[in-house]
């Protein structure tokens, strides 16, 4: 087999000597497959999340947390007495809360972290109840906080629930839940957080909750000793379980993910990312091990990033719809995909193999024959060593045969991540004009499917205005090349006969209001377009039906989409 024909790619004779080591020519050890044609959710950045991301004063900075578009955080709660690491108690969610909102970032506060201690200490009921209405009274007093997703009521509670002194976790769990709603009877709650999956445990709590009213909205446990192999079993086991007890489908929050020798490891981190997309789950934060207010890691000096960086920012450029990858293995070389068929662009984040080994990509067919081809790589920098860019490996054209295309990669780390970007060679605009409502941040509304909407998707059921515990918005985080006014068309449904309206605001700025006109029904598509002034960079425009500060929208709308132009 030729040089040439390995790589699977038409290439000139320069870029494959730079690619393929000087040995003899032979297969790649392993294949990761990509079906662009296989859709399976919208893009929403799962994983890029993490336990005490963010601390005061705006650590890290946003323009660290802009790039990687940020899904939910868990962060301490108000009053937080938690010392990690011997650290000063940091982290408090309501704090926290305007950095959060800026970036497009949901919050789940973690209510036993008001202690100072890990393993929690109890003292008694009347301390923790006591402790329960504190927080309780203190997010309600926060009016201007809209993005705290739920309440956690305990963390791993497998060890650190005292049973001798407190009675029985299940029993402890009815008792909390009921006394959060005496006060608060909108915030969801999130629980059990066990350090890890156990069927036994889940099942019992599960019968307890469900037989009890206090089912949990976002059912937690955590991914953390070297356990990403196990994800989709375990992911499996609960859907299973919670079909046999009759349970309605609660969203998977895994929101501890990655032990201390993997999570700087961006290799690692890929293989554990795309376990839980395929899985379904709805989200995953990075473990907290060492520091908080780094993003785990990400971010060293404030604002510059680590190598582990680049692949969360190569995840947040993905858009449109994931797509299914299949590894030869559930251990080994795994990666993640998306296909955004608005840009007709492929990205593929991949790692944990080592040696020479294959992405091969299907269903490629609308690219055309003749795609650009892009390969980059970030190492394993530790989270205390910046990295200012990603390794250019490849950049080059090649040939589609059949709407497929392999790429070998040789000399791989396994501590790295990679990133594989196809798109056609021409006809791709500059910048990004198209942005989903499906892959923005949505707060108490709904992601739906359509044929005929963009990309398959749009968000509907923004319903709610008036309570920052419930108003529903869409964040839509935009990148633009230049600072200016820009054309906003949006793409959006509205079925009431009427016209409806919703309030627009770009960067914590002024509100305005957009007015959508009666269409054919919903989920039947029309456009409206207003103008916004875009600082070059990094931008957040929120479209909302009630958000603080907003006196909130009339009627109901959906929104399809949003163009830049």
């Amino acid at each position: 087999m030729s040089r040439r024909s390995l790589l699977g790619i038409t290439i000139t004779t320069a870029v494959a000597a730079a690619l393929l080591p000087a040995v003899p020519a032979q297969a790649a050890g392993h294949t990761l497959v990509v079906d662009v044609a296989a859709p399976f959710r919208p893009v929403t950045h799962v994983a890029s999340g993490g336990l005490y991301a963010l601390a005061e004063n705006n650590r890290p900075a946003d323009s660290t947390l802009l790039p990687i578009r940020m899904n939910t955080l868990t962060q301490p709660p108000p009053g937080v007495g938690q010392k990690p690491n011997g650290q000063p108690p940091g982290g408090d969610a309501l704090l926290v809360a305007p950095q959060a909102d800026r970036v497009g970032a949901a919050e789940v506060i973690r209510m036993p972290d008001i202690y100072p201690d890990f393993p929690y200490r109890w003292v008694s009921w009347d301390d923790w109840l006591s402790k329960v209405d504190r927080m309780v009274t203190a997010r309600l007093a926060s009016t201007s906080v809209s993005d705290v997703a739920a309440w956690e009521i305990w963390n791993e509670p497998d060890w650190t629930w005292d049973t001798a002194a407190a009675g029985d976790f299940n029993a402890g769990w009815t008792r909390t839940v009921q006394r959060i709603r005496t006060r608060d009877t909108i915030t969801p709650v999130a629980g059990p957080g066990y350090s890890g999956w156990n069927a036994n445990s889940m099942r019992a709590f599960l019968t307890n909750a469900k037989n009890t009213g206090t089912l949990p909205d976002m059912v937690v446990w955590h991914e953390l000793n070297h356990s990403s192999a196990a994800v989709a079993a375990d992911v499996a086991a609960y859907r299973s379980l919670e079909s046999s007890l009759g349970i309605s489908p609660r969203q998977i929050f895994i929101n501890e993910y990655a032990w201390t020798d993997e999570v700087d490891v961006p290799g690692r981190v890929a293989n554990y990312i795309a376990k839980f997309e395929r899985a379904g789950v709805y989200a995953a934060d990075r473990a907290f091990w060492f520091e908080y207010g780094t993003v785990n890691g990400l971010v060293v000096n404030n604002s510059q990033p680590t190598g582990t960086w680049w692949l969360y920012r190569w995840y947040g450029d993905m858009a449109g719809q994931m797509v299914r990858t299949t590894p030869p293995a559930q251990s080994g070389i795994d990666g993640f995909a998306s296909y955004d068929s608005t840009r007709r662009r492929v990205d593929v984040v991949f790692g944990d193999e080592a040696g020479t080994n294959s992405v091969r990509l299907t269903g490629l067919g609308a690219l055309g024959s003749s795609v650009r081809v892009t390969l980059e790589s970030t190492p394993a920098s530790g989270r205390s060593t910046a990295v200012t860019a990603p390794t250019t490996i490849a950049n080059t054209t090649a040939a589609v045969s059949g709407g497929q295309l392999t790429v070998s990669v040789p000399n791989m780390s396994a501590t790295s991540a990679y990133h594989l970007v196809v798109q056609p060679t021409s006809g791709v605009p500059d910048y990004q004009q198209r942005y989903e409502a499906e892959n923005a941040s949505v707060f108490r509304a709904s992601r739906l499917a359509a044929s005929n909407a963009s990309n398959g998707g749009y968000v509907g059921r923004i319903d709610n205005s008036g309570d920052p515990r419930g108003d529903s918005y869409v964040d839509f985080v935009v990148n633009v090349p230049s600072a200016r006014a820009y054309t906003m068309t949006i793409g959006y449904a509205n079925g009431t006969g009427a016209t409806s309206t919703q309030g627009l605001a770009y960067n914590g700025g002024a509100w305005s209001t957009v007015s959508y006109p009666p269409t054919a029904g919903w989920a039947q598509f029309g456009t409206v377009s207003t103008t916004v002034t875009l600082r070059a960079g990094y931008n957040v425009i929120r479209l909302a039906k009630g958000a603080p500060f907003f006196v909130g929208g009339t009627g109901y709308a959906e929104l399809d989409y949003i163009n830049l132009t």
